[in-house]
């Protein structure tokens, strides 16, 4: 870093202000989170069918 840099920043010595942060944010496909949802609901339909089925029978 030089002084210039420093001066340019006006005098302003916080780490923040001269380095860049990672970038640590997941990546999320989209697509394959609908894709899973879209199954999960199925899934879960499925359940709920049988589950009326069994109380049909139970009286």
């Amino acid at each position: 870093m030089k002084n210039d840099d420093i001066l340019d920043n006006d005098c302003n010595l916080s780490v923040s202000s001269y380095v860049e942060q990672e970038d640590t944010r997941e990546v999320i496909n989209i697509s394959e989170v609908n894709a899973k949802l879209e199954t999960l609901i199925a899934e879960g339909n499925e359940l709920n069918q049988k589950i009326e089925a069994i109380i049909k029978e139970l009286g």
